[in-house]
């Protein structure tokens, strides 16, 4: 472990150094500082450069056929500003009055992370009170079956949402005329709708917005809808020859879908259904963006999976070409992945994150954490990536001497 006279680096986003500050000053006006995060901040850095065995390396047991669950939390811990949320018991702030006394859920996922990032060893840990509130929140996951890994982490981030909403009470859903409005004010107007009814620290860094396209080919009229999305799920592109690209799989998803026949929609000029191109940009990109592989479909006759290696950038993937508007910062760092490997009748799951604190990355397989080598990380059994919106260009970074 470094010495406590290294110097650490921590990156400070301007003008909205920690966000999570200004959204909780705003709206719940309680009297942490920012020079209270920081000294926090720099504390955890220094319990971390005394702790002789790098923390956030514990393994979790599987309890039955959990591997599933603990290959998602794995990721979820190692992402540094959700992890920070616990570590600092922020989270405790938001808890929604309205379910306070039934936010059992992120209290248990936020005691989990923080004994995966102060445990003294690193001896494996048992999640099994967190598995009670996830099943009593989802009964889907009531038992020892194995599930889908990405159909769990919509379930938990959804759970999690609910119980730190910073919106008390909803307001109902009321129906606006926004098509006189450009593309971009429609579409932040429906984001600013969207936050009066769902906002947290989940949706900061989770949620982004989807636009939909759709262009009628007798008139040419467009008609836009803005929806917000938890992730992406992408379709795998087939190739004869070479290999295939998360950018392919990312244009197949994007790529135009005439409507006709019996999927013909209605235009909203003709007043007629007519032909038309659906065609689907970004809008608002997240800030963690959560990119699922289809690997799996369902038929009438049985299941099965595509075992296509998808080729998938560690640093700088760059999504630009797929936002509606060509300003937007788009370039993103791989920090997690969760695999799943054998088939539709039995396979397991792990993950590989890299750990915020050391830069290093890691395999996870249940109770057993292993250092791994980053040209290890690309595999056919890639499931579930996460990406970190990379620091913009004019971000300043400090340097703290400790």
């Amino acid at each position: 472990m470094p010495s406590l006279r290294q110097s650490y680096t921590v990156t400070v986003e301007e003008p909205a150094a920690f966000p999570f500050v200004k959204h909780d000053l705003r709206r719940k006006n309680h009297p942490m500082s920012r020079s209270v995060l920081m000294s926090t901040f720099m504390g955890f850095l220094i319990n971390q450069a005394k702790n002789k065995s790098p923390q956030g390396l514990v393994g979790l047991r599987n309890l039955g056929n959990t591997c599933f669950m603990n290959s998602i939390l794995q990721c979820l811990s190692n992402t540094p500003e959700l992890r920070d949320y616990c570590l600092r018991n922020i989270h405790r702030t938001d808890l929604n009055n309205t379910c306070r006394a039934k936010a059992a859920l992120m209290e248990e996922f936020a005691k989990l992370t923080q004994t995966l990032w102060t445990s003294v060893n690193n001896e494996a840990i048992s999640p099994s009170d967190f598995k009670t509130q996830i099943q009593r929140y989802a009964p889907k996951f009531v038992g020892y079956n194995q599930q889908d890994a990405q159909e769990f982490l919509r379930f938990l981030l959804d759970g999690l949402h609910n119980e730190v909403n910073r919106v008390a009470v909803r307001p109902k859903v009321s129906v606006e005329d926004f098509d006189h409005l450009s593309d971009g004010e429609k579409g932040q107007r429906m984001w600013n709708k969207y936050l009066e009814r769902e906002d947290s620290k989940v949706v900061d860094l989770f949620v982004g917005q989807l636009k939909s396209s759709l262009t009628c080919s007798e008139c040419g009229f467009c008609s836009t809808v803005f929806d917000p999305f938890w992730d992406l799920s992408l379709p795998i592109a087939q190739k004869n020859s070479g290999e295939v690209t998360l950018t392919d799989c990312m244009r197949l998803f994007a790529k135009d879908d005439v409507l006709d026949g019996e999927e013909k929609p209605t235009c909203q000029r003709c007043k007629a259904r007519r032909k038309c191109t659906k065609k689907f940009t970004v809008q608002k990109f997240p800030q963690i963006l959560v990119l699922h592989l289809k690997r799996f479909s369902e038929s009438h006759v049985r299941a099965s999976k595509l075992s296509t290696f998808v080729n998938f950038p560690l640093k700088e993937l760059d999504l630009r070409e797929f936002a509606s508007e060509s300003s937007t910062h788009a370039v993103y760092n791989l920090y997690a992945v969760s695999n799943h490997s054998g088939n539709t009748l039995g396979g397991h799951y792990t993950a590989y994150c890299r750990n915020p604190t050391l830069g290093e990355w890691y395999s996870y397989n249940d109770s057993r954490v292993s250092p791994m080598s980053s040209s290890q990380i690309r595999s056919s059994d890639a499931y579930v990536l996460f990406y970190e919106l990379a620091a913009h260009p004019h971000t300043r970074h400090q340097t703290y001497r400790l």
